[in-house]
């Protein structure tokens, strides 16, 4: 373990060759004189605009006008009180989702600190390595950035993340294609079975994406949730129709099981519009308007492309089922040849049957089961079968006999 006064060399090195794109507000409470004076050298040398205070104390004002990105708390042995702050912090909504990170003595740890109901974060041991506390500090940023921009209900990165990498890539004069999602028909999906199917469809629809994305797209390519039944991707002008096809025939191909079986052989549930006439309604598909953006198309803001995506989404909106349409050209829709649009040939429906779906027929697992483990499919990207395996609802000769079925129905497709 590195010593306070050992410490300060080690500061002067890495502050010289440390910059940092944007300043940063720190805010960190500590009663050692040595200690504030150390670490605030060196975060002011790596650019950081650093706040200190001596000690806690029960108004959270100070904080709240400074707003920093995360908070250091240096934990002294003998006060107790000193986790009292974290636990004000946390219970405040305003600060609840600053990141708090915790100075504390090793023999102290487990103690103090491993209660977890203080609402620490992070920890470090004192006296703490400058440069450890940096990586502790902008890992935080990152996780808290992450959690507070994205969707909550698929993981997604949210509107803010699009934003700004729709910026960089346009600052960078890069060449991109942009896919805007939409359900049709959601909102009558939702009201005739309620909100918590329509959150499992969203989830699903959330991981056909990431399916089809990570099957055909390079590794700078993008997928979000900007929220609702809209969804987002970024690829390349040589890699979105590929993309788009392959979610729109899994798509076509699946969400259909999320309807009860008297609704999805008929094609349509019976809802009320705006005027609250009933009406049929078809199952849900998906429209997707895409821009491709180079040096040749006169796109340079954000607000191009949105104005673009408008018009696209306006006119896929005017043709029954899936489809994708990508602007390649300057003008206007309305003055332009009809740009090319795609859609799935037929549905698959009476040949294709989801696993889940099989299972279910053959009453091997309960529907609660399935939604179960049909959540963590959709979030963490596992298998359904082995999902289901570690769960105990399912026995490995189970899954073969009903993948045999799934297989042989496959086989008859056209």
């Amino acid at each position: 373990m590195i010593t306070e006064s050992g410490l300060l060399y080690s500061i002067c090195f890495f502050a010289i060759i440390f910059t940092v794109e944007k300043t940063k507000k720190i805010f960190i409470i500590s009663s050692n004189p040595a200690l504030r004076d150390i670490l605030q050298f060196c975060f002011d040398g790596w650019g950081y605009e650093v706040f200190l205070r001596d000690s806690h104390q029960a108004d959270l004002s100070s904080i709240k006008k400074i707003s920093p990105l995360v908070i250091v708390v240096d934990v002294h042995s003998a006060r107790q009180s000193d986790l009292t702050i974290c636990t004000l912090l946390k219970n405040d909504p305003i600060t609840a989702f600053i990141p708090i990170i915790t100075l504390i003595n090793k023999r102290h740890l487990r103690v103090q600190l491993l209660n977890l109901k203080y609402g620490v974060d992070d920890y470090l041991i004192k006296p703490p390595d400058p440069l450890d506390l940096r990586i502790r500090i902008e890992m935080a940023i990152k996780r808290s950035q992450h959690s507070l921009y994205s969707n909550p209900l698929t993981g997604l990165p949210g509107g803010r993340i699009i934003e700004e990498m729709l910026k960089e890539k346009i600052k960078e004069k890069e060449s991109f294609s942009f896919g805007y999602i939409d359900i049709d028909n959601f909102k009558y999906f939702n009201d005739v079975y309620g909100y918590i199917k329509g959150d499992r469809a969203i989830m699903h629809t959330a991981y056909l994406l990431y399916t089809s994305i990570m099957s055909t797209a390079g590794e700078n390519d993008f997928i979000g949730h900007i929220g609702g039944d809209d969804f987002v991707f970024i690829t390349t002008p040589d890699n979105y129709q590929k993309f788009c096809e392959k979610f729109i025939s899994m798509f076509d191909s699946v969400i259909p099981f999320h309807y009860s079986q008297e609704d999805r052989m008929r094609g349509f549930i019976i809802a009320r519009n705006r005027t609250h006439r009933l009406k049929k309604i078809p199952l849900m598909s998906v429209s997707v308007a895409v821009v491709n953006r180079d040096n040749s198309s006169g796109i340079n803001s954000i607000v191009q492309i949105n104005e673009r995506i408008t018009e696209i989404k306006k006119y896929l909106k005017t043709i029954p089922r899936s489809n994708f349409m990508a602007d390649r050209r300057n003008q206007s829709i309305r003055h332009a040849p009809t740009p090319t649009t795609y859609r799935k040939k037929g549905f698959i429906l009476h040949n294709h049957k989801a696993l889940g779906q099989i299972l279910l027929e053959k009453e091997i697992v309960s529907a609660e089961q399935l939604d179960e483990a049909l959540r963590i499919h959709w979030r963490r990207g596992i298998i359904l079968g082995e999902i289901l395996k570690e769960m105990g609802y399912l026995k490995e000769e189970q899954l073969r006999e009903a993948l045999h079925i799934q297989k042989k129905e496959f086989s008859h497709l056209p």
